[in-house]
Protein backbone atom coordinates (compact mmCIF):
# COMPACT_ATOMS: atom_id res chain seq x y z
CA UNK A 1 0.00 0.00 0.00
CA UNK A 2 1.27 3.47 -0.88
CA UNK A 3 -0.44 6.68 0.98
CA UNK A 4 -0.44 9.97 -0.83
CA UNK A 5 -0.56 13.39 0.60
CA UNK A 6 -0.59 16.59 -1.67
CA UNK A 7 0.15 19.89 -0.24
CA UNK A 8 1.21 23.30 -1.44
CA UNK A 9 -2.53 24.38 -3.00
CA UNK A 10 -3.90 27.80 -2.34
CA UNK A 11 -4.90 30.77 -3.96
CA UNK A 12 -2.91 33.12 -6.29
CA UNK A 13 -3.41 35.49 -9.08
CA UNK A 14 -3.26 34.63 -12.91
CA UNK A 15 0.12 34.66 -14.34
CA UNK A 16 1.16 33.52 -10.50
CA UNK A 17 2.72 30.09 -9.50
CA UNK A 18 2.95 27.74 -6.99
CA UNK A 19 4.64 24.29 -5.68
CA UNK A 20 2.64 20.99 -5.10
CA UNK A 21 4.39 18.48 -3.11
CA UNK A 22 3.52 14.94 -3.10
CA UNK A 23 4.24 12.84 0.15
CA UNK A 24 4.26 9.12 -0.19
CA UNK A 25 4.19 6.49 2.63
CA UNK A 26 3.95 3.07 3.24
CA UNK A 27 6.23 1.78 0.43
CA UNK A 28 9.43 3.38 -1.43
CA UNK A 29 7.80 4.35 -4.83
CA UNK A 30 11.51 4.56 -6.55
CA UNK A 31 9.85 2.40 -9.46
CA UNK A 32 6.32 3.89 -9.50
CA UNK A 33 4.54 6.07 -12.25
CA UNK A 34 3.77 9.23 -10.20
CA UNK A 35 1.23 11.54 -11.93
CA UNK A 36 -0.84 14.63 -10.97
CA UNK A 37 -4.35 15.49 -12.73
CA UNK A 38 -6.63 18.01 -12.10
CA UNK A 39 -10.38 18.20 -11.49
CA UNK A 40 -12.59 21.28 -11.77
CA UNK A 41 -16.28 21.28 -10.38
CA UNK A 42 -18.65 19.64 -12.70
CA UNK A 43 -15.70 18.59 -15.11
CA UNK A 44 -13.87 14.79 -15.46
CA UNK A 45 -10.21 14.47 -14.05
CA UNK A 46 -7.58 15.27 -16.31
CA UNK A 47 -3.95 14.47 -16.83
CA UNK A 48 -1.60 17.26 -16.26
CA UNK A 49 2.14 15.51 -16.23
CA UNK A 50 3.91 12.60 -14.76
CA UNK A 51 7.29 11.10 -13.71
CA UNK A 52 8.06 7.48 -15.03
CA UNK A 53 11.08 5.40 -13.86
CA UNK A 54 13.15 4.57 -17.10
CA UNK A 55 16.07 2.56 -15.28
CA UNK A 56 18.52 3.41 -12.36
CA UNK A 57 17.80 6.85 -11.10
CA UNK A 58 16.39 8.12 -14.30
CA UNK A 59 13.22 9.00 -15.32
CA UNK A 60 10.87 10.41 -18.08
CA UNK A 61 8.71 13.31 -17.77
CA UNK A 62 5.73 13.81 -19.38
CA UNK A 63 3.40 16.53 -19.99
CA UNK A 64 -0.16 17.64 -21.12
CA UNK A 65 0.11 19.34 -23.89
CA UNK A 66 -1.57 23.03 -21.82
CA UNK A 67 0.86 22.74 -19.16
CA UNK A 68 3.95 22.53 -21.27
CA UNK A 69 6.64 24.95 -20.87
CA UNK A 70 5.18 26.21 -17.56
CA UNK A 71 4.78 23.14 -15.46
CA UNK A 72 7.69 21.37 -13.76
CA UNK A 73 7.33 17.73 -12.47
CA UNK A 74 10.28 16.19 -10.38
CA UNK A 75 11.21 13.69 -7.81
CA UNK A 76 13.20 13.33 -4.55
CA UNK A 77 12.83 9.59 -3.88
CA UNK A 78 14.86 10.15 -1.03
CA UNK A 79 12.45 12.34 0.64
CA UNK A 80 9.50 9.93 -1.53
CA UNK A 81 8.28 13.35 -2.68
CA UNK A 82 6.83 14.53 -6.07
CA UNK A 83 6.77 18.01 -7.02
CA UNK A 84 4.87 19.89 -9.40
CA UNK A 85 6.05 23.29 -10.30
CA UNK A 86 3.49 25.40 -11.60
CA UNK A 87 4.01 29.04 -13.76
CA UNK A 88 2.09 31.41 -15.62
CA UNK A 89 -1.29 29.73 -13.90
CA UNK A 90 -4.27 30.63 -15.68
CA UNK A 91 -7.66 31.27 -14.07
CA UNK A 92 -9.20 28.04 -16.25
CA UNK A 93 -6.59 25.99 -14.13
CA UNK A 94 -8.15 26.49 -11.06
CA UNK A 95 -8.81 22.72 -9.92
CA UNK A 96 -8.29 20.46 -7.08
CA UNK A 97 -5.21 18.64 -8.05
CA UNK A 98 -4.34 15.10 -7.04
CA UNK A 99 -1.30 12.93 -7.14
CA UNK A 100 -1.70 9.35 -7.75
CA UNK A 101 0.65 6.16 -7.89
CA UNK A 102 1.45 2.93 -9.85
CA UNK A 103 2.05 1.50 -12.80
CA UNK A 104 0.23 1.88 -15.71
CA UNK A 105 0.32 1.27 -19.22
CA UNK A 106 -0.54 4.39 -20.46
CA UNK A 107 0.53 6.70 -17.36
CA UNK A 108 -2.43 10.14 -19.21
CA UNK A 109 -5.55 7.76 -17.96
CA UNK A 110 -6.60 8.36 -14.12
CA UNK A 111 -8.57 4.76 -14.08
CA UNK A 112 -4.80 3.11 -14.67
CA UNK A 113 -3.37 4.41 -11.40
CA UNK A 114 -3.51 2.15 -8.04
CA UNK A 115 -2.92 4.64 -5.23
CA UNK A 116 -4.78 8.53 -4.83
CA UNK A 117 -3.76 11.43 -2.38
CA UNK A 118 -7.56 13.57 -1.17
CA UNK A 119 -6.24 16.40 -3.65
CA UNK A 120 -4.95 19.75 -3.01
CA UNK A 121 -7.38 23.27 -4.33
CA UNK A 122 -5.70 25.57 -6.77
CA UNK A 123 -7.24 28.60 -7.37
CA UNK A 124 -6.30 31.31 -9.56
CA UNK A 125 -7.95 34.79 -10.04
CA UNK A 126 -8.06 36.11 -12.59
Amino acid sequence: QVQLVESGGGLVQAGGSLRLSCAASGRTFNTYTVGWFRQAPGKERRFVAATRWRRGSTYYADYADSVKGRFTISRDNAKNTVYLQMKSLKAEETAVYYCAAGRPGDWSMATNYDYWGQGTQVTVSS
